[in-house]
């Protein structure tokens, strides 16, 4: 009996790793700016990778980059693919980014999923993620308003690395 424990947590963990094997969204991914097209104010960042690894029922995000202005971010985050607010953490130039606290994540297929972007509780954007059939790009269209209350409509173009 005091096995059974063990021998499950094991089978989750293998059950993960094989989910993720098959999954085209998870690994890294760097933007592709010249694929990309942004129609908000002010240009577009500087650059951009992301790590996407599976845990149980969701993902965990980390993404680096550095904005227009020629700042370092940084952005992470654990969720689940059930609709719920999970915490997101992220900075500029190694201070805390006061324009976003949250995120929900939905996952409508294996290659497109719906991410909705808060603050306070807020709609702000919603993001919708769809991997190419070969697996090797994720196209991210983003409407929406931002924080200052600016129309954000863009598109951003990854591709696997």
């Amino acid at each position: 009996m005091r096995r059974l424990p063990a021998l499950l947590f094991a089978v989750t963990l293998v059950s993960v790793g094989l989910w993720a094997q098959n999954d085209p969204l998870i690994g890294a991914w760097r933007l592709n700016l010249a694929k990309s097209m942004y129609h908000r104010p002010g240009p577009p960042p500087r650059s951009g990778t992301t790590t996407i690894e599976a845990v149980a029922g969701g993902i965990r995000l980390v993404a680096d980059g550095v904005n227009a202005e020629g700042q370092a971010t940084h952005t992470e985050y654990t969720t689940l693919f059930d609709g719920k607010d999970y915490p997101w953490k992220s900075t500029i130039a190694g201070n805390p980014n006061p324009n976003q606290d949250a995120v929900a994540v939905r996952k409508i297929d294996n290659y497109t999923y719906e991410i909705t972007d808060k603050l306070k509780g807020q709609v702000l954007t919603v993001r919708r993620w769809v991997i190419s059939r070969d697996g090797r790009t994720r196209t991210s269209k983003v409407t929406g308003r931002n924080a200052q209350g600016q129309a954000v409509n863009n598109t951003l173009v990854f591709e696997r690395q």
